[in-house]
């Protein structure tokens, strides 16, 4: 087998496992923090000023959690271009 063929198919491999493991990764986090919102509203005594905090945590990790996708699809780019086309 060519070496370069082996090595794409490796990062296809690599590139679906991360992508499946991220998605789930978000969908954990989303539901997290559906609860959470949940909680909170059921708990009237939670200060504003802590929805107010949690509101902002959850802004920021979804920001650099999009980011961190964005670097890394970055990187996938450049290897496949330097792997060259699909292999057939």
């Amino acid at each position: 087998m060519d070496p370069k063929q082996l090595s794409k198919q490796m990062f296809d491999f690599h590139k679906t496992v991360f992508e499946r493991s991220f998605a789930a990764v978000v969908v954990m986090q989303d539901q997290a923090e559906k609860m959470f919102n949940m909680w909170m509203d059921q708990n009237p005594w939670f200060p504003a000023e802590g929805r107010k905090a949690m509101a902002e945590w959850v802004k920021t990790y979804k920001k650099n959690r999009d980011d961190f996708k964005a670097r890394v699809a970055e990187g996938y780019e450049k290897l496949e271009e330097y792997l060259g086309p699909k292999a057939g």
